[in-house]
């Protein structure tokens, strides 16, 4: 009778133990809306009590955390935060599991695509931590609002891929306080231009594609720069393209490949682009026919506008391929991977052969930047 209690017993505290672990949090269901007056909604979709709390901090612990609501059943808790510009929200289960989470999309009133990459699941069971990497489009059109903002974050590096002639059509004036260290690796423009010639074409929808099996390959200093900096602690820092999504977006996948996180977290992400540029704020004021005899990112732009009036003038709607995915119905990035495998045979070979990040510099770098 007692091995029989006892064999029970160990089976309660197995169904005890496996219905707490259900409760913790998973990688997905956890989201945080920004509304007016400073009003945020955290909705998650685990069950059980939930705790909530905020910090100023990306890396606050929670003992000096404010803390928001306890025992929270409602799966969805609102709050207004006045007294912090970015805050950072921490969720508390049950079985003491938490989850760090935070608006993925800065409220910029002249920004695109600019987010942060904290919270996507990684290696070891981690995540990506929040506050140090982000992503953005090129910044001409950043307000006083929005470098009061920025200068939250405590910005240190800001790493632009883009060529020259694209950065002297629409400059990176940073001024969030501190100032941030910036670093580009030059080259010229047609490096990238000449490449897309055919946009206007039958086979458009290949250019773009041929561009992507390309990019790792073109840019390889220019993605190397990124790594360097990440592994030399020059974080927060933020790496930015033109349109922040092709570039930037292979930049951020091969950031988050190194982390470890699953591909399709990666997809999910790069095609967050869609949704969050604003191309309006992508371009400075400037006349572009005054470049254009020098500068071949002005005169490709010029074309493409020609294009677009020539198209709709005409009563016909500017052909479009759906946004970021290839003539297969697959994220465009998707394309760049299979090159890279191909080429190297995996993207931990590429890391290391093309851009010098080994297995040494992969533990730094996890080491570093998760959670």
């Amino acid at each position: 009778m007692m091995r029989r209690d006892l064999i029970c017993a160990a089976g309660g505290l197995l169904l005890f133990l496996l219905a707490r672990a259900a409760a913790a949090f998973s990688d997905q269901g956890v989201q945080v809306l920004h509304t007016e007056d400073s009003r945020y909604q955290i909705n998650w979709t685990q069950p059980g009590a939930v705790d909530v709390f905020v910090s100023a901090r990306p890396d606050a612990k929670i003992s000096t955390m404010h803390q928001l609501a306890r025992q929270d059943r409602d799966r969805k808790f609102e709050t207004q935060v006045l007294d912090i510009k970015r805050p950072y929200f921490l969720l508390r289960a049950e079985d003491g599991s938490t989850y760090r989470t935070a608006e993925r999309l800065l409220p910029l009133e002249g920004g695109s695509d600019f987010r942060d990459l904290g919270g996507y699941p990684a290696a070891d069971g981690k995540h990506v931590r929040w506050g140090l990497l982000f992503r953005s489009a090129a910044m001409p059109k950043l307000t006083d609002a929005d470098y009061a903002y920025l200068s939250t974050l405590e910005m240190r590096t800001i790493v632009d891929l883009r060529s020259v002639d694209e950065r002297e059509l629409s400059p990176t004036d940073w001024r969030a306080r501190p100032g941030a260290k910036y670093e580009a690796v030059d080259y010229p423009g047609d490096v990238i231009f000449k490449r897309l010639q055919g946009f206007d074409g039958p086979q458009r929808e290949q250019v773009t594609e041929r561009l992507y099996t390309e990019l790792p390959g073109l840019l390889r200093k220019q993605y190397k720069a990124v790594f360097d900096a990440m592994l030399a602690r020059k974080a927060p820092l933020v790496v930015q393209g033109s349109a922040g999504q092709d570039r930037t977006g292979i930049a951020a996948a091969l950031i988050l490949s190194a982390l470890g996180t699953p591909r399709a977290e990666i997809y999910q992400d790069y095609l967050l682009s869609t949704k969050y540029r604003r191309p309006e704020n992508e371009m400075a004021d400037v006349d572009l026919h005054q470049y254009a005899d020098k500068n071949s990112a002005a005169r490709f732009l010029i074309a493409y506008r020609n294009y677009a009036e020539k198209a709709l003038k005409n009563r016909q709607r500017v052909p479009q391929t759906k946004p970021l995915m290839d003539s297969r119905g697959r994220p465009l990035l998707q394309d760049a991977f299979e090159q890279i495998e191909a080429d190297y045979g995996s993207v931990s070979q590429y890391l290391d052969q093309a851009l010098g990040v080994n297995a040494a510099s992969l533990a730094k770098l996890r080491a570093l930047y998760l959670e």
